[in-house]
């Protein structure tokens, strides 16, 4: 009899962001399914206050009243509510006697728990530590959880792409070295500001320059910065990007541009990559295990003249951008595949038992 499991975390469907790209892909692994009984069960979905409340409620309800028949409950946890809420349905599996495993996203946890007053602090780490494994998305997040919360539990699944998803915009032969690709929520953390500050810089000695930054978040601030410096031929706040849409604009661009104060593993790194992009990004979270000096430009966070002198260098060096395009896509086949990922899955699903 195959090993029952039930994934939990926000909609495939109804939310945005890196974890539900993931929980999207573990469902559509035909190995995994033919492996184990696999189902997904959303937690959580995109909303105003009200409504993210009264859907964690009830889908809580639910899963507590018809969802005990599993052996294994995956659950993605990422920080602040998100903790929170998931600390009831790990409750209640142990209560059930069943294994849990935390799989940890949310690239300002730390932050989120050096926050917080002591007895919820200790509320984090018992948490933690009642999971049968807590799943980091690099080493330097398991040292972390390791040092801080003093796990003995904890394993590193580094965030995988699908390639096949990806492959045409590897061949796409419409890209510009002028165009740079910002993906995700945009706001201060992400250096979303800071990015429009280097463009101005840029604009100056690239004339042909376009920068496109497709995310929700501060959109509205983001555009009232372009118009105040009159960027607006440079650069261009497009809103949340679907799939395709990502894809298509994937296409158009030679570079992902993603200048973050703080991150975990982005998936916009590993998808730019996979697309075959160079990538410009900060010494923060996992990147640097990543992005090396032939992958592409690592910067300090907030050093707004290296961005901007990163974003020149990507303009007018063709040579650079088609030997770091090649070593890109050979760095995710290689390391950061969803295949190599989910096979690392695999392995803890068996495990635990």
């Amino acid at each position: 009899m195959k090993t029952r499991i039930l994934v939990i975390g926000p909609s495939a469907h109804d939310s945005k962001g890196g974890m539900a790209t993931v929980i999207e892909e573990i469902q559509e692994d035909r190995k995994l399914n033919k492996t184990f009984k696999l189902d997904v069960y959303p937690s959580y979905r995109d909303g105003n206050k009200i409504l993210v409340l009264f859907y964690s409620f009830f889908a809580y309800c639910f899963f507590y009243f018809t969802k005990r028949n599993y052996d294994i409950y995956h659950i993605h946890m990422a920080s602040r509510g998100s903790t929170f809420r998931k600390g009831y349905y790990v409750k209640a599996a142990k209560r059930w006697g069943k294994k849990v495993i935390l799989h940890i996203h949310g690239a300002q946890y730390m932050e989120f728990y050096h926050s917080l007053p002591i007895k919820k602090r200790k509320k984090v780490i018992e948490l933690l530590k009642s999971a049968d494994c807590v799943i980091a998305l690099s080493k330097e997040w398991k040292k972390k959880f390791d040092d801080e919360f003093g796990l003995t539990n904890c394993l590193v699944i580094e965030n995988g792409i699908n390639m096949n998803r990806l492959k045409s915009a590897q061949n796409s032969t419409s890209y510009h070295n002028h165009t740079f690709l910002a993906l995700g929520r945009l706001g201060k953390r992400k250096g979303s500001y800071d990015l429009v500050q280097a463009a101005e810089i840029v604009s100056k000695e690239v004339k042909d320059l376009k920068v496109l930054m497709a995310g929700d978040g501060e959109t509205q601030e983001i555009q009232r910065l372009i118009e105040k410096k009159n960027l607006q031929n440079y650069v261009k706040v497009l809103g949340w990007a679907d799939f395709q849409t990502k894809l298509n604009l994937l296409k158009e661009c030679a570079t992902v541009v993603l200048p973050s104060y703080n991150e975990g593993l982005p998936m916009a790194i590993l998808e730019g990559m996979a697309a075959g992009k160079a990538v410009i990004s900060t010494y923060v979270g996992a990147i640097p295990e990543v992005i090396k000096e032939e992958n592409g430009f690592l910067i300090e966070a907030g050093d707004i003249n290296a961005l901007a002198e990163a974003m020149i260098r990507c303009s007018t060096d063709g040579q650079k951008l088609e030997e770091i395009s090649r070593n890109n896509v050979k760095k995710i086949q290689d390391q950061f595949s969803m295949e190599i990922m989910h096979k690392k899955l695999e392995k803890i699903y068996e495990s635990v038992l």
